[in-house]
C-alpha cells in the first residue's frame, strides 16, 4: 500500500511540476501549449478513473453461515418474504445491509432454536412491526395498506367525472352563424 501511494505521490508531483511548466512557457510556444494541454487531460483522466477504482467497494454476497444446508434454505425462505428494513425495497434474502445481517443471523438462531415459520414472523413484527413482512396480514391496522391504493384510485376516478360534468356546463356549445361558417371556410382555403 505505501509503494502504491508513493507511486501515486511521484506522480502527482511530476504532473503539477509539468503542469506548471507548460504555463510558465506557453506565451513563447505553441508546443508547450499543447504539452501542458495534453497532460492536463491525462491527468485528469487518470485521476478520474483512480478515484473511482479506490473508491468502488468490492462487491458483497451474503453468504451463508448455517453448517446445516436444511437450515440454510429454510432461512431463505422465510427471508424471501421479510423486508430489510434499511433498504425497505428489497428482501431480508437479497439485501447487503449491516441490519439485514443482523435480522438473517437472528431468524437463523430462531430456526436452530426450532421455532416455526409462523412463530419467527411473529416474533419479528412484534419487534419491527407489519411493514417487516412483504405481503401483511388484511386485519384493520392493514387495512389502509391494502385498500388505500384502490381508494384513491376512486375517489380520483369520482373527481374527474364531476370536473368533467362540471365544465361541460360551463362551455356552452357554439354554433356559427352561416356568415361565420362562411369566412371560416373561406379562410380554410385560403381567401382573405
Amino acid at each position: 500500500m505505501t509503494s502504491e501511494r508513493n507511486c501515486i505521490d511521484d506522480f502527482t508531483h511530476n504532473f503539477m511540476r509539468n503542469i506548471c511548466m507548460g504555463l510558465s512557457c506557453m506565451n513563447k510556444n505553441r508546443l508547450a501549449w499543447s504539452n501542458t494541454l495534453s497532460a492536463l487531460l491525462l491527468g485528469c483522466a487518470l485521476f478520474s478513473f483512480g478515484a473511482s477504482a479506490q473508491t468502488t467497494p468490492a462487491p458483497r454476497e451474503a453468504k451463508p453461515m448455517a453448517n446445516n444446508p436444511t437450515v440454510e434454505a429454510r432461512l431463505v425462505d422465510i427471508s424471501q418474504e421479510l423486508r430489510c428494513m434499511v433498504c425497505q425495497n428489497e428482501s431480508l434474502a437479497s439485501s447487503h445491509a449491516e441490519l439485514a445481517e443482523d435480522l438473517r443471523r437472528e431468524v437463523r438462531d430462531l430456526i436452530v432454536q426450532g421455532k416455526t415459520d409462523s412463530e419467527i414472523k411473529t416474533f419479528l413484527v412484534d419487534r419491527y412491526g407489519d411493514f417487516v413482512l412483504y405481503r401483511p396480514e388484511v386485519k384493520p391496522l392493514t387495512w389502509v395498506l391494502w385498500f388505500g391504493p384502490f381508494f384513491l384510485l376512486l375517489l380520483a376516478a369520482f373527481a374527474m367525472a364531476a370536473y368533467l360534468r362540471q365544465r361541460k356546463k360551463q362551455v356552452a356549445q357554439l354554433e356559427l352563424s352561416d356568415a361565420q361558417r362562411e369566412r371560416a371556410e373561406q379562410l380554410l382555403k385560403g381567401k382573405p
